[in-house]
């Protein structure tokens, strides 16, 4: 089965944390590829569980933005 999922990469003191979005799975790396290629071996490990292919949530479209607010 393939899955088209979208994830997001930010870089977090020296490491890129990989962030999947259609559900709760990150990893991270010292390369933005090794962070992608971590969160990828993570979500191939999720989906060996069949009750998690419940908690997918389909993406159609991925925006980014950035706001401030003061708190």
């Amino acid at each position: 089965m393939v899955k088209k999922l979208k994830y997001i990469v930010q870089k977090e003191g020296k490491y890129y944390v990989s962030q999947c979005l259609n559900v709760d799975v990150s990893s991270f790396g010292e390369t933005v590829q090794e962070a992608i290629d971590n969160l990828n071996e993570a979500l191939i490990l999720y989906f060996e569980d069949k009750d998690a292919r419940i908690t997918f949530t389909p993406i159609q479209e991925t925006l980014i933005g950035e706001t401030r607010i003061h708190v």
